[in-house]
């Protein structure tokens, strides 16, 4: 049986902040109201795909290239200025509900948080600032700092390195199965909370806890022996 963390590292995009604000600034391009998890999809595929290959880019590279294709894709007009009026929103995306309440219950219970995002460090420390989160999270780990993308093993092992824990002692929770894959196979504790995808995808093997949000994650978290 996995024994309680010391540290848990949390996924960013998603799980602590909703995109759901980016997708008038898409239709506003006059892109269709699904394209943004068309947009983000492929983001995250061509992200893999380069981190496969060998090569690195940031994610706004990855997210402004992405929005091109998709856009071109729909017959759309998309340039820088374009562009940068929809990845700007990501500074301004507000908290979900469950994350301050979850940090706030590790926080009691003597476990460390953390982040670990597919973004830079830089970008992540300013949403946790504006969310107010920042005070309870004791590291702000991001792909830029290892120059390779989740799910590689060497970005979750970077922030059990960065924690001073072993991967046994850390958790990541995530709303992508994905994620959480990435982070078992690096030998990581797991956690999924189900507010996004719903149903867990059958062909990966299960998290070592899950719950309907963050609260509840972090709760199953601590009750481990």
């Amino acid at each position: 049986m996995p024994s309680r963390p010391a540290a848990v590292a949390f996924d960013v995009v998603e799980t602590l902040f909703p995109l759901e604000p980016l997708r008038p600034r898409l239709v506003a391009l006059g892109l269709p109201p699904h394209a943004l998890e068309l947009w983000f999809t492929r983001l995250l595929r061509d992200a893999m795909a380069l981190d496969a290959a060998g090569r690195f880019a940031s994610f706004r590279e990855v997210g402004a290239g992405a929005l091109e294709v998709v856009c071109g894709q729909h017959g759309v007009s998309c340039g820088e200025a374009e562009a940068a009026a929809v990845l700007d929103g990501l500074a301004e995306l507000p908290a979900h509900p469950d994350a301050a309440p979850a940090f706030r219950r590790l926080a009691e219970a003597g476990v460390a948080v953390a982040t670990v995002s597919n973004g830079g460090v830089g970008p992540t420390r300013a949403l946790l600032e504006r969310a107010g989160l920042l005070p309870l999270v004791a590291r702000v780990a991001g792909v830029d700092e290892v120059r390779r993308w989740k799910p590689n093993a060497a970005v979750y092992r970077h922030v059990c390195d960065a924690l001073a824990l072993p991967p046994e002692r850390v958790a990541l929770v995530a709303v992508h199965a994905w994620d959480v894959q990435g982070a078992r196979a690096a030998g990581l504790l797991t956690g999924w909370a189900s507010r996004l995808e719903r149903r867990w995808q059958p062909a990966m093997p299960p998290p070592d806890v899950r719950g309907v949000d963050l609260v509840e994650v972090a709760e199953a978290l601590l009750a481990l022996g």
